[in-house]
């Protein structure tokens, strides 16, 4: 028996109560009984009850400390901790998914074998760019965004593409119901039979669909809403995003599943949930924006399977997302021409060159010190430049 543990023992298919074995695992059991009886002794271990405690979590990174502290000490952020009350799991119970349960062994790396065919066309050219040429096999991929910037509307034609493919598609909402999605569908055009749709939101029963369907493609929309029973928090919290993640990564590398994950960002532009939950994943995509306009652009933050310099740049029209194949030309159209204070620069955006324009205004200040400031590029960046200009060239952009 294990050593220093809890047992419930019966005699006779009675319980006799609990006793805890020793540090070499023996229990010692002593009983009165007349001369030639036998007398039946069963021993349980016993199973712990969940029990609930407060656990901080640090919303930046992930990092857990028993009590609130102001500064995180694996970040150093400050005012990042949240509490949230965990359940330990009873003794001896794993929480691992099943997939994860096959017997695992070592293999050579010359005996792996990879082809070209592991990466699978999207349909959308400026999305394999970002991907770096596809989507790979068991891949998770995260995609961010404020909310109405087109995070589900892109991720629909992807599916739409795909399934015309005679590719095997699953389209998990916990956000929307099945109507919302068809009428969002019939804007976009016709979609084939092998694409598939599930309101869920239980981990456990998108688990067991997947098992059993073991389709092509997954779309999570959004990792916020899904729960996992084992977890006692509620959705959208730091414990139950990682854990969610956790699940699906395991069935995306057990089963050989794309998926991608639909994550709302913060006011501060990142995925809303742990920073532990960008590591876990293989690809990093952010949809930027603003909502009253009706260009995107969509930027590889972390890439294990390409580059993080590519960007894809849409338009968000009646029909859904159209991709801009000549973003230099939608940067420059309505450029006043003649007009001092404005220039066109090349810029590089990985492979791709693009034209932008660069505009400068310069009038009398109200301060008694003259400021600058910059929209659109860093102003440290533009201040070295400046001062570069002034020591080399002899150009003195300083008021006085």
């Amino acid at each position: 028996m294990e050593a220093d543990a809890e047992y419930v023992v019966y005699m006779d298919d009675v319980n006799i109560g609990d006793m805890t074995t020793n540090l070499s695992g023996k229990l010692s059991v002593s009983a009165e009984a007349d001369p030639g009886k036998e007398i039946g002794i069963k021993v349980d271990k016993k199973i712990m009850a969940k029990i609930k405690k407060s656990i901080y979590f640090c919303q930046n990174c992930g990092h857990e400390e028993s009590k609130w502290l102001g500064q995180c000490p694996m970040c150093k952020e400050w005012n990042t901790f949240v509490e949230e009350k965990v359940s330990t799991p009873a003794a001896g119970v794993s929480r691992g998914s099943s997939v994860a349960k096959k017997k695992s062994q070592i293999v050579t790396l010359s005996s792996v074998s990879t082809t070209d065919e592991e990466r699978t066309k999207t349909g959308i050219k400026e999305l394999d760019r970002v991907l770096g040429g596809g989507i790979v096999q068991g891949s998770l991929v995260l995609v961010g965004g404020d909310p109405g910037i087109g995070k589900s509307t892109l991720l629909l034609q992807v599916c739409q593409k795909l399934a015309a493919r005679q590719k095997k598609v699953l389209y998990i909402s916990g956000e929307e119901s099945l109507k919302q999605i068809k009428l969002r569908a019939n804007r976009m055009g016709e979609f084939a039979d092998s694409l598939f749709l599930l309101c869920e939101t239980n981990l456990a029963a998108i688990q067991s669909v997947i098992e059993k369907e073991t389709p092509d493609v997954v779309v999570i929309d959004s990792i916020q809403t899904m729960y996992n029973e084992e977890v006692s928090s509620a959705p959208g919290s730091v414990s139950q995003v990682r854990e969610s993640t956790n699940v699906l990564m395991q069935l995306a590398k057990g089963l050989n599943i794309s998926t991608f994950i639909v994550g709302h960002v913060t006011k501060e532009g990142t995925v809303a949930g742990p920073r532990v939950l960008e590591h876990m994943v293989d690809t990093v995509l952010y949809f930027e924006g603003d909502r009253h306009a009706s260009y995107r652009i969509l930027r590889g933050v972390k890439n294990r399977f390409g580059s993080t310099n590519e960007i894809g740049v849409f338009e968000m029209i009646d029909k859904g997302l159209a991709e801009v194949d000549n973003p230099s030309m939608m940067l420059l159209s309505g450029r006043p021409t003649d007009v001092s204070g404005c220039c066109v620069a090349c810029i590089m955006e990985g492979s791709r060159p693009i034209m932008a324009e660069v505009q400068a205004l310069v009038t009398k200040s109200g301060f008694a010190v003259p400021r600058r400031t910059s929209t659109g590029f860093d102003y440290n960046r533009m201040a070295i430049i400046i001062a570069v200009l002034e020591k080399t060239s002899g150009l003195f952009l300083r008021r006085t």
